[in-house]
């Protein structure tokens, strides 16, 4: 096996560490892997320019971590911060239980891809999250930050996982169709996909709770913090 070819991965870290321009670093990373498969330079440009006309439909998703960096470059944290600290009754529990109920809704209707770790959390729920507990318990400590911040992407992947088994179209419930066929139980995905219900609303009671106990566990520490 030629492992030459691996050299195109190395190239990507290395233009990512360097913060090098994305699309750049993509392109010399395909010609490095394609040199390295001793491929010619044109056969490199063929191989690109087929990959760009039969999957165009994919630039929306490649378009979006530039799109948010660029964002986050101009101030969008800060600008979240200061529209949730100019909400009256705007608390961290009541932000991440409502994006919790939001991401569920929306992967139960397939549109998985209205959130997650990059394009949602990181730039917009974390700043969020955190001017939200700065408004209500006074200024955070970086513990307090990071607790937060792991806190907003547990709430991502709880609304993603349990909202998501409840879309007849998604792979994991036709998996589970297809599993029970072999066993000789047939169901319809639309059986699957409702039975995931209660799960998933069960799954949003737990993760409000969590969230809330969270909160005031935060707020004693701040409390704690202050008297001392």
């Amino acid at each position: 096996m030629n492992y030459w070819p691996l050299l195109g991965v190395a190239a990507v870290v290395v233009g990512f560490v360097l913060r090098l321009n994305p699309a750049l670093v993509v392109v010399v990373a395909g010609f490095v892997t394609g040199l390295a498969a001793r491929l010619s330079p044109l056969e490199v440009l063929d191989i690109l320019g087929r990959a760009f006309t039969e999957k165009r439909y994919l630039l929306l998703f490649l378009l979006t971590l530039p799109v948010i960096g660029l964002l986050e470059r101009h101030g969008l944290k800060e600008h979240a911060q200061r529209w949730v600290a100019r909400l009256r009754g705007a608390t961290l529990g009541r932000l991440l239980v409502a994006y919790l109920a939001m991401r569920q809704l929306a992967a139960s209707l397939g549109l998985t891809s209205l959130g997650g770790h990059p394009q949602t959390v990181r730039p917009l729920l974390a700043p969020m999250a955190e001017a939200a507990a700065e408004l209500r318990h006074g200024a955070l400590d970086d513990a307090a930050r990071q607790r937060i911040r792991a806190m907003a992407a547990g709430t991502d992947n709880v609304g993603l996982f349990f909202g998501e088994d409840v879309f007849i179209a998604f792979g994991a419930v036709l998996l589970i169709q297809g599993f029970f066929v072999e066993h000789g139980i047939r169901l319809e995905p639309l059986q699957i996909a409702l039975w995931g219900i209660p799960t998933a609303i069960c799954a949003f009671l737990i993760h409000a709770v969590r969230v809330f106990r969270f909160e005031r566990r935060l707020a004693r520490a701040r409390a704690a913090g202050r008297e001392g």
